[in-house]
């Protein structure tokens, strides 16, 4: 039996407490917040899409980062296992489209509920409102944690390993405010570049304002830097106060936020992905032979969303006034290409308290991909967001969370 240090109660510390104390350690686990599980109770907008029910090469696929480092962790814990696990512990789940597992509830607060009482059951030492100041290592070795409780009193906790299991940088209001990435940089290790992710983008165009709240659905948009296609996505964007959000664009965040960042990148958005330019071309023809007699900013009802006609109007260059039947065949197609290339100009994105997930983190390269375990020192384990590895939405950066922490509590 050993005496286990867990750092922070969110879904990597759980597990990894959980699975620590199953294999008969000691465990303290410290979390700075009132509660456990604090950003785990707002994934998936409060429903907690825990895990996805794809096979194994979907899981590969749907890591963005360093996706190889993950092959042990998963094969040791996959999502099958995570799936089982909960259903051990007693939650009730389904599989909704594209494979996500959520709650039958409903309620992220089941699968908190869950966990703790598996937490309390293998009677895992909580310390709540205890922030950890600093995880201290000798030799190469690590000692102890310095710590600070809700009083203000500081004090030392030594144990023979810790798994730390902050978190990261997104959603800073549940308490994720990158203080591992500064122990583990203390302790000697690389931090890549921190970069909010799946994330909403910033846009330039002034139109795009008035588009505030609009919904498009099966739309293809693609992302260029330059001229080189850096992502292209199918399904659902929406138009916010400040730019673009929606499936599409948080899935292409996490492809080229750190192009946002250096320099301007073009979104085009393909608004009827499904008709060719031909086809597409003799639906307006259609359209606009039954409207021939209106003025041209009332005979695109039928094509467009209402919101997005002023726009496109605008855009395309042509008289709002002008009749249907005026309208030449040039101006036409110059319609039909806009609609099948809006383009916009990407300024950045949003900060990290609208970043789902965090990328970058502690470097893989000093980790150990089997165990978790530090290659800088000794009896320190990383699980979770902390480390760099990050993967698009539908339950998979939770997986990451689980299998991580399941790997490092095992080689304890």
């Amino acid at each position: 039996m050993g005496k286990i240090i867990v750092v922070g109660g969110g879904a990597a510390g759980m597990m990894a407490a959980i699975t620590a104390a199953r294999n008969g350690h000691k465990v303290t686990l410290l979390e700075k917040n009132e509660k456990l599980g604090k950003k785990l109770f707002i994934t998936g907008k409060g429903r907690c899409n825990f895990t996805n029910a794809g096979d194994y090469d979907d899981l590969m696929r749907s890591v963005v980062t360093n996706s190889k480092f993950l092959y042990s962790a998963f094969s040791k814990f996959s999502n099958y296992d995570t799936m089982s696990f909960f259903d051990e512990l007693g939650l009730v789940f389904k599989v909704e489209r594209g494979n996500r597992v959520f709650p039958t509830s409903d309620h992220s607060s089941d699968v908190i509920h869950v966990l703790t009482r598996e937490l309390q059951k293998l009677e895992v030492n909580i310390l709540l409102h205890c922030k950890v100041i600093n995880v201290v290592a000798q030799d190469n070795q690590f000692q102890y944690i310095e710590y600070q409780d809700s009083s203000g009193k500081k004090g030392k906790l030594y144990g023979d390993k810790v798994v730390l299991a902050t978190g990261g940088k997104s959603y800073q209001s549940t308490g994720s405010s990158g203080d591992g990435y500064r122990f583990a940089k203390d302790l000697g290790h690389t931090i890549t570049p921190l970069i909010p992710a799946l994330v909403p983008f910033t846009i330039a165009e002034e139109w795009e304002k008035q588009l505030q709240g609009l919904s498009l659905k099966n739309i293809t948009a693609y992302f260029f830097d330059d001229k080189e296609l850096i992502y292209s996505g199918f399904g659902e964007l929406l138009f916010t106060h400040f730019g673009v959000s929606g499936p599409i664009i948080l899935s292409a965040s996490s492809y080229i936020s750190a192009a946002a960042h250096k320099s301007n990148l073009k979104m085009i958005i393909d608004l009827k992905p499904v008709l060719s330019f031909e086809k597409l071309d003799e639906r307006v023809l259609r359209d606009f032979d039954e409207e021939k007699n209106k003025s041209f900013k009332n005979a695109l009802d039928r094509l467009l969303p209402k919101k997005l006609i002023p726009v496109i109007v605008e855009l395309s260059g042509i008289n709002p006034e002008k009749k249907v039947h005026a309208i030449n065949r040039e101006e036409r197609l110059r319609l039909v290409k806009l609609i099948k290339n809006l383009a916009m100009t990407i300024t950045g994105t949003r900060g990290f308290e609208e970043a789902i997930i965090t990328q970058g983190g502690v470097t893989v390269k000093e980790i150990n991909p089997a165990t978790m375990e530090s290659k800088v020192v000794k009896g320190v384990y990383f699980a979770g967001e902390l480390i760099d590895v990050d993967a698009l939405t539908g339950g998979y950066n939770l997986q990451i969370a689980w299998s991580t922490a399941y790997a490092a509590a095992s080689n304890l």
